[in-house]
């Protein structure tokens, strides 16, 4: 996969608000510009799920940050926050002059207890959002499908 193959597109959704989305072939990187998170924890997160599915594998150089910056119109420092981010949950490893890399597709140990903690904050957020317990329930089960239905 080369770095050339990156394409930036601007989409307006069915919610019609803005969102940016960074293409590698099929891989796409979504930043929602109505989203509060700040935009180096989305690129950051949207990365997690490409490398969780398998469709940024072990070794995998990801586009240099100059370009991605100059791609999505952020600066760089944004991008560099989220390869850092990355590279601190242990998922991506940065060699300076060289890049950086898929380092492992799986984050370091975590207790069972931890996993359900934040899994447990989502739940919330959903809860307190006023949706009904089986609404809750078929978001989940939609994203469950639609996370291993691309998983490799």
């Amino acid at each position: 996969m080369s770095s050339e193959a990156f394409v930036l597109n601007k989409q307006i959704v069915a919610d019609k608000s803005p969102r940016i989305v960074y293409c590698l072939a099929t891989m796409y990187i979504t930043i929602d510009e109505a989203d509060r998170r700040p935009v180096y924890r989305q690129i950051a997160e949207e990365i997690k799920v490409l490398i969780a599915r398998g469709e940024l594998e072990e070794g995998v150089a990801l586009p240099p940050v100059r370009q991605v910056a100059d791609d999505l119109g952020v600066n760089l420092n944004t991008i560099a926050a989220a390869y850092r981010e990355l590279q601190k949950e242990g998922l991506v490893r940065v060699k300076h002059g060289a890049g950086a890399f898929v380092a492992s597709r799986q984050m370091p140990q975590q207790t069972e207890a931890e996993l359900r903690k934040a899994l447990r904050a989502s739940l919330t957020h959903l809860a307190l959002a006023g949706l009904p317990r089986s609404e809750i329930v078929a978001i989940v089960n939609e994203e469950l499908q639609q996370f291993f239905a691309n998983r490799r």
